[in-house]
């Protein structure tokens, strides 16, 4: 048996959502949504970075930091597949894993090495929560990692799920631009757990310092009010 190999917690993620609910399941999905990457002191150095400005994209190995438990299982429930069908963990992204890592593909929008927080990464389209650990980051290189012709086996199909989002033009005009480009793309995403399909139900997802309230019909999303969170993320 090898011994355990350490992981050193490089930066962390900001971002918009303080809770799980609501996160995209998948890196990549709401090009709008931006996040920041903040480095360890350890890792506040700007060389580096030397060289990362060229590439457009870049790898995210991450911790599922609220996903950690004492035992695993070898199959998991996917959203997806309605909660209820259980599929071999390794054929899934499912956070409950032997290793709670994570791998995200995100846009490079920006660097500012010289921040009273040291260098800084902005980046779109991440899906980690707010304060999550990151081990590395990597450049994502397009000739070695894209593979339009893969297959998506169970998963297929599901970058085309979308609801249909109806946010009041009063409600939305209260959010910050940013936030008005990133908050419907969100929920067209569908925050609701895959089992859950009470057209009655109100459901509450905290989004950056705002706590969005919205019910689904069908496959139409209504927002119903926008106020300001009693707990706003730090």
């Amino acid at each position: 048996m090898h011994e355990p190999i350490p992981m050193k917690t490089i930066a962390v993620m900001r971002s918009s959502f303080p809770t799980k609910f609501g996160i995209p399941r998948q890196s990549g999905l709401v090009e709008g949504l931006r996040s920041t990457i903040v480095f360890a002191p350890e890792y506040r150095n700007p060389d580096a970075l030397r060289g990362l400005e060229g590439f457009s994209h870049l790898w995210l190995i991450w911790s599922f930091s609220q996903a950690i438990r004492a035992q695993w299982s070898p199959t998991v429930r996917p959203p997806r597949l309605g909660g209820n069908t259980r599929m071999g963990v390794f054929a899934t992204r499912s956070p409950f894993r032997p290793n709670p890592i994570g791998l995200s593909a995100v846009k490079l929008e920006g660097i500012e090495l010289h921040t009273p927080d040291g260098p800084l990464l902005h980046v779109s389209g991440a899906d980690l929560l707010d304060g999550t650990p990151i081990f590395d980051i990597k450049p994502y290189l397009p000739y070695a990692d894209a593979h339009p012709e893969a297959a998506g086996g169970f998963a297929a199909g599901g970058e085309d799920y979308r609801l249909t989002v109806d946010f009041p033009p009063d409600l939305l005009e209260r959010l910050s631009l940013e936030d008005r480009l990133a908050l419907p793309g969100v929920l067209e995403q569908d925050p609701r757990p895959s089992y859950q399909d009470a057209p009655d139900r109100v459901y509450g997802m905290a989004f950056g310092s705002w706590e969005v309230k919205f019910s689904v019909q069908g496959k139409r999303l209504t927002v119903l009010s926008l106020e300001p969170r009693t707990d706003p993320a730090p």
